[in-house]
């Protein structure tokens, strides 16, 4: 795994989020040698989709150590994830992990697609 960097952290996580990934986390007995992978893939209604799963380090990647929970992040993707906040939210309208990102121009209505 490559070195952790603990300074700028390009994202947050919310308390709701890291709780709700921890116990992903332990229910599907992911390896401790696995971190949070957090990046965008084309497609999706407004152009990019956000990816978000649990996934062993690779050559491109940037590791951040952010509220306990290792992530990892391509460098290419920093561009459209700089400043975004994951959130959980578990409400009668919306269940599922919320992406708030400043960098988004457009979004669609489910909120796991956006243009940039």
């Amino acid at each position: 795994m490559s070195e952790v960097l603990t300074e700028a952290k390009p994202i947050t996580l919310t308390a709701g989020a890291v709780k709700q990934l921890q116990r992903i986390k332990a229910e599907q007995n992911i390896p401790d040698h696995y971190a949070l992978r957090i990046g965008v893939k084309g497609g999706g209604c407004s152009g990019f989709t956000y990816m978000l799963g649990f996934d062993e380090s690779k050559d491109n990647d940037s590791t951040y150590e952010i509220e306990g929970i290792t992530v990892l992040m391509q460098k290419s993707h920093a561009i459209y994830l700089l400043g975004m906040e994951i959130d959980w939210l578990d409400g009668l309208q919306n269940r599922g992990f919320a992406f708030n990102n400043p960098n988004a121009k457009e979004t669609c209505g489910c909120g796991t697609s956006f243009s940039a």
